[in-house]
């Protein structure tokens, strides 16, 4: 199976320099992936190497807590829009979900959709919304990802990578269940071997998040750290 157009090729540790990151648009090129995911502070250097490659720059927002306010994660995101990018991956206000505050997450969303533009109409970005699953419980999974969509995401994604836990293909067909086909799922943290990324992808996942997208596209396990604030370590 070609999965390079399924992968999100991902740099997000504290330490990637500007060296690293076009390491990472380099790998991107020649093995075609969909995306890289950086940074806000790295995607107009993303833009400028991924030019005409057809690779697109995601980039996160309020990552990776998903504490910062809905005004702040709007701008963010408009500024990370203005800059070039074409995907914003944000989180979703984690500790209102944990407390049931449907309203207020699917507002925090709302609020990132408004500043990306219309879901779906030209010129408007990708919204991916991570729901960090390792968090919350099944019935949690279910409201946060029925917000999300409430919300305009164009699709819900498992995980940051930089929580207890990525993404279990339980969770991946909880979510397809629950979107039923009103947006698209991206499974990220935990995708290690082929395998498990034809695995997601029949789950329903249409994009997968991981520093090993090499690996996988070579048919090998990739390197990608393990989740438990794993987040500094090299090829996370």
């Amino acid at each position: 199976m070609n999965l390079a157009p399924y992968i999100d090729h991902t740099l997000l540790k504290a330490t990637a320099t500007p060296a690293d990151i076009s390491a990472l648009c380099a790998e991107a090129r020649a093995h075609s992936f969909k995306a890289v995911c950086v940074n806000p502070q790295h995607v107009a250097q993303c833009v400028r190497e991924l030019k005409g490659s057809g690779v697109l720059v995601a980039t996160v927002c309020g990552f990776p807590l998903g504490a910062t306010t809905s005004a702040q994660k709007a701008d963010e995101a408009r500024s990370s829009a203005q800059a070039g990018a074409d995907e914003i991956d944000m989180v979703i206000a984690i500790g209102s979900a944990l407390a049931g505050d449907w309203k207020y997450v699917q507002a925090d969303v709302a609020a990132v959709r408004q500043a990306t533009g219309p879901k779906g109409e030209a010129g408007s970005k990708v919204l991916k919304v991570i729901i960090e699953t390792c968090y919350l419980t099944d019935r949690q999974k279910e409201r946060a990802t029925e917000a999300a969509v409430l919300a305009g995401a164009d699709f819900v994604k498992t995980s940051t990578g930089f929580g207890t836990g990525g993404a279990t293909l339980e969770d991946v067909v909880l979510m397809k269940r629950v979107i039923a086909g009103r947006a698209a799922i991206k499974a990220a943290g935990g995708v290690r071997t082929p395998a498990d990324a034809e695995a997601m992808i029949a789950a329903g996942a249409a994009r997968l998040g991981t520093s090993g997208g090499v690996g996988l596209v070579a048919g090998t396990q990739n390197q990608e750290a393990q989740p438990q604030e794993a987040q500094n370590k090299p090829g996370y």
